[in-house]
C-alpha cells in the first residue's frame, strides 16, 4: 500500500493542490503550503521508493530559487506595462477614443460596435490589462449603445469580448508571462501573436457586419442629430494620402544619410506623422479651416495613442529596444500624454503606483509559491508522471494540443491566468518540446485559449468585470431622460456565446495553420548548414591551373610600374633585375630585405650573374677564453 502511494504521490499532490485552489484558498499560500507539506511526506517515503528524490538539505535551495525570480529581467516589464495602462485609463483616453471612433463609424450600421472592437484593440495594445479595458468601455459605451437601440445581448457580448483582446494583443501581460515560463523571447512572442490578434479582431468585425446585414434593427446607425462632428471623411482620406506621401519623401530623399534602415524608417514615419498632427493642431486653433472638424478630431485623438503603441511595439519589433526597455518608454510616454492633456495629478500617479505595486506583488507571491510547489513536484518525479501521461495520448502532437486546449479551457473557467501560467505551463512545456512542438506556437495557442476562458459562463472574469459596472436595476439616461431597464446576467451570458464560438474557431485555425505564428522565424532566418559552401584559399579559379595568384593573396611588392608597395612592404627584386624605366629603386645598392637576390625556379635561365660565394667565417678557438 505504501509503495502504491509513493508511486502515485504526484497525482495525489496535484489533485489536492488544485482542489484547494478551486475551493477559493489564496493561490500563493496554497502552492507554498502544498509544496512544503508534500516535501515532508516525500522525505519520509524516499527511503521506501526509489522514485522519490527528496532530502532535508534540499530545502536550502529555496533562497537561491526565490532570488532567481527577483533578478528576472523579463518580469521587470510587467510593472512598466501595468503602470502605463493605469495612467492611460485615468487620463480618460478610452473615453476620447470611443467618442471619436464612434463618430467616425456612426453613419454606418453597427458603427458603435465597430468602435468598441477597435478601441478594445487599441486599449489592449496600450494597457494590456483586461479589467481596465472591460470596465472602461462598459462605463462609457454601454449607456450610449443602449440609448440608440442596440440589442442588449449584442452590446454586452461585444464589450466583454473586446476587453479580452488585451490578452492576446501585444504588449499583453499574458504573453510576457508565457514567454518567461516557456523560456522564449518576449519579442518573438509579440511578433508571433501579431497575425492571430489581427485575425481575431477582423473576425469580431465580420460578426458585427453579419448582424447588421441580417438583423439591422439590432445594430442601427447613429441618428444625424447624434453626429456632433458632422461629415468630413474625404478630408480625412486626403490627410492620410498626405501622410503616406511625406513618408516616402522622407525615406527616399530627406533621410538617405541615416545609415541604419530601421532608424531611417522611424525618422521618415515620425516626419510624416508630426507634419499631419501639426496641420490638425493648426486647424483647431485657427479661424481658417483647412480640414474638416471630423478629420481634425480623429487625427488629434488617434495619433498620440498610436504613437505610444509604436514607441512600445515598433521599437521591439525593429530590434531597437528590449521588451523591458519598451515598457519603460511606454510608461514615460503615458505620463507625457496625460500631462499634455492636463489630466495628470499627484493623486492619479499615487493610485497608479499603488495598483502597480499590488499587481507586481501578487505576481511575485504566486511565483514564489509556484517555485516551492515545483521543487517538491519535481522531487517526487511529477514531471515524469506528467510526461508519461501526456505522451501516451493518441494523435501525436495534434492529439496533445487538443487535450491540453480542453484542460486549460476548463481550468481557465475557475482559475486566474497567472495561476495557470505558473502551475500548468511549466509542466506542459517539456512534453510539448519533446513532441517537437514549437514553444512560441504553443504559447500563442494557450494565450488564445485563456482569452476564451475569460468569456465562458459562469466564471469568466470578463463577465464579472462587466457585471460589476453594468446597471442591475432601472436607470435614467441623462441625455434623453428616458428610463432604461437594467442589464440582466442572462443577457450578458447570451451575448458572449457567438464570440466564444469565434474564439474556438481561431484556436483551430492557429493549430491547423502554424504559419500564422511561425513567421517570427522568417524575420531573422538562420542559415541552413547543408546549403553553406566554404571556399578555402587556393581552391578558387586559377588555384590548380597555374594561375598567377593561386592562393588569392595580395602580391608582395609592386605589381606594376608606379604602383605602391603592397602591405606596406618594399618590392622584392627577384634575381637582381633592374627596376622598370621611370622608377627609382628603394635601395639601389642593397638587395631587398638585406638578402641576396633569389635565383629563378629550376629549369629557367638565369637572369643575372651568379653571386659570388661568401667567404667562410673563421672558426673560433675553443681552447682560449672568449675575448670580451
Amino acid at each position: 500500500m505504501i509503495h502504491l502511494v509513493a508511486h502515485n504521490l504526484p497525482l495525489v499532490m496535484f489533485t489536492t493542490v488544485m482542489g484547494m485552489l478551486l475551493l477559493g484558498y489564496p493561490v500563493a499560500f496554497t502552492l507554498a503550503a502544498g509544496g512544503l507539506l508534500y516535501f515532508v511526506v516525500g522525505v519520509e517515503l524516499s527511503a521506501i521508493s526509489p522514485d522519490i528524490r527528496l532530502f532535508w538539505p534540499l530545502l536550502q535551495s529555496h533562497p537561491e530559487r526565490i532570488y532567481g525570480i527577483m533578478y528576472n529581467d523579463t518580469l521587470l516589464s510587467i510593472p512598466f506595462f501595468t503602470f502605463m495602462g493605469i495612467i492611460l485609463e485615468r487620463s480618460r483616453m478610452a473615453e476620447d477614443l470611443l467618442d471619436t471612433i464612434g463618430q467616425l463609424f456612426g453613419p454606418i450600421r453597427g458603427g458603435l460596435a465597430y468602435a468598441v472592437i477597435l478601441v478594445g484593440a487599441l486599449l489592449g495594445a496600450t494597457t494590456g490589462v483586461v479589467a481596465a479595458s472591460v470596465m472602461a468601455m462598459g462605463l462609457i459605451s454601454l449607456p450610449i449603445m443602449m440609448r440608440y437601440g442596440y440589442n442588449r445581448p449584442l452590446v454586452s457580448g461585444t464589450i466583454a469580448a473586446s476587453g479580452t483582446l488585451a490578452q492576446i494583443v501585444p504588449p499583453s501581460l499574458v504573453l510576457i508571462v508565457m514567454a518567461d515560463q516557456l523560456g522564449r523571447s518576449v519579442g518573438d512572442m509579440y511578433v508571433a501573436a501579431l497575425y492571430p490578434a489581427l485575425l481575431i479582431i477582423a473576425s469580431y468585425c465580420a460578426y458585427i457586419f453579419a448582424v447588421s446585414m441580417l438583423k439591422p434593427e439590432w445594430a442601427p446607425a447613429l441618428p444625424p442629430e447624434a453626429r456632433t462632428l458632422g461629415n468630413g471623411v474625404t478630408s480625412l482620406l486626403v490627410m492620410m494620402v498626405l501622410a503616406v506621401g511625406l513618408y516616402f519623401i522622407g525615406i527616399n530623399l530627406l533621410f538617405l544619410g541615416v545609415a541604419s534602415e530601421e532608424w531611417r524608417f522611424v525618422a521618415a514615419l515620425a516626419f510624416a506623422v508630426i507634419a499631419v498632427y501639426g496641420v490638425a493642431l493648426f486647424n483647431s486653433r485657427s479661424d481658417k479651416k483647412i480640414i474638416s472638424r471630423l478629420a481634425e478630431q480623429v487625427i488629434i485623438v488617434l495619433v498620440p495613442p498610436l504613437a505610444l503603441i509604436f514607441l512600445v511595439l515598433g521599437t521591439i519589433f525593429l530590434g531597437i529596444a528590449t521588451p523591458t526597455e519598451g515598457g519603460a518608454m511606454g510608461a514615460t510616454g503615458a505620463l507625457i500624454l496625460a500631462l499634455a492633456k492636463r489630466r495628470l495629478s499627484l493623486s492619479i500617479v499615487k493610485n497608479a503606483l499603488d495598483a502597480t505595486t499590488r499587481l507586481s506583488a501578487f505576481v511575485m507571491m504566486i511565483l514564489i509559491g509556484a517555485r516551492v510547489f515545483g521543487l517538491t513536484f519535481y522531487g517526487i518525479n511529477g514531471n515524469v508522471w506528467m510526461e508519461e501521461l501526456l505522451l501516451a495520448l493518441p494523435g501525436g502532437e495534434y492529439g496533445f494540443l487538443v487535450v491540453v486546449t480542453i484542460i486549460v479551457f476548463i481550468l481557465g473557467c475557475f482559475l486566474d491566468f497567472f495561476e495557470i501560467a505558473f502551475i500548468m505551463v511549466p509542466l506542459l512545456a517539456p512534453v510539448a518540446d519533446k513532441l517537437g512542438i514549437d514553444l512560441v506556437w504553443f504559447g500563442i495557442i494557450l494565450g488564445i485559449n485563456l482569452q476564451t476562458s475569460f468569456l465562458t459562463p459562469p466564471f469568466g472574469f470578463s463577465l464579472f468585470f462587466l457585471r460589476s459596472i453594468a446597471p442591475v436595476g432601472s436607470w435614467v439616461d441623462k441625455v434623453t431622460g428616458k428610463t432604461m431597464p437594467g442589464v440582466r446576467t442572462k443577457e450578458i451570458y447570451k451575448g458572449v456565446f457567438p464570440y466564444i464560438i469565434i474564439q474556438f474557431v481561431m484556436i483551430l485555425v492557429v493549430i491547423a495553420f502554424p504559419g500564422l505564428v511561425m513567421h517570427y522565424k522568417t524575420d531573422n532566418p538562420l542559415p541552413d548548414p547543408s546549403t553553406q559552401e566554404i571556399q578555402l584559399p587556393g581552391s578558387g579559379p586559377g588555384a590548380l591551373d597555374g594561375g598567377a595568384n593561386p592562393l588569392g593573396l595580395p602580391p608582395i611588392g609592386g605589381g606594376s610600374a608606379g604602383s605602391a608597395p603592397q602591405m606596406g612592404l618594399p618590392p622584392l627584386n627577384l634575381g637582381g633585375d633592374p627596376p622598370p624605366a621611370g622608377t627609382q629603386p628603394a635601395q639601389p645598392t642593397t638587395p631587398a630585405f638585406g638578402l641576396p637576390p633569389l635565383q629563378g625556379l629550376p629549369g629557367e635561365p638565369a637572369t643575372g650573374p651568379a653571386p659570388a660565394s661568401p667567404a667562410p667565417a673563421p672558426q673560433p678557438d675553443l681552447s682560449q677564453p672568449p675575448k670580451l
